[in-house]
């Protein structure tokens, strides 16, 4: 059989094991045998050009992945405090009895709590700023 063909093919059984086993470790490798494949078959290299060019291409395809990664916006949890609260603003809700304060932030609550030099306002509901976040509470300052 043709080396190149050789390659081509064990290319596209390590692309049908990343459809099996997802996670982006068998593509590259996949993809570098294929283009290594065709450039056996173009060129008729020897063995060391042919093993040249299939870590060439792995450490391209790397290279190239991991560029596109950072490149990429880091996606924050949904409802999780830490995603862009802090600076919003919102309505800080005061309930007689309630354990705790509440802030409201768009249409969701959270357990609040103001900065330690501030004391809780008689009145409410007032506005707020988001000044921070320690856990899952948002540490809020009257605007």
């Amino acid at each position: 059989m043709e080396p190149g063909l050789i390659w081509i093919l064990v290319g596209l059984l390590l692309l049908a094991g990343e459809l099996v086993l997802p996670g982006a470790f068998l593509l590259w490798i996949g993809v570098a045998a294929i283009g290594t494949g065709l450039f056996v078959l173009l060129t008729v290299p020897g063995f060391g050009l042919a093993s040249l060019a299939f870590l060439v291409l792995l450490a391209g395809g790397i290279g190239l992945a991991l560029r596109l990664r950072a490149a990429r916006p880091r996606h924050r949890g949904v409802n999780m405090p830490e995603s862009g609260l802090v600076g919003r603003s919102g309505l800080l809700l005061i309930e007689e009895g309630a354990p705790g304060l509440r802030v409201r932030v768009g249409d969701s609550d959270w357990p609040a709590r103001l900065p330690r030099d501030l004391r809780v306002p008689e009145a409410g509901p007032v506005r707020v700023r988001v000044e921070g976040v320690d856990g899952t509470t948002l540490v809020v300052r009257p605007e």
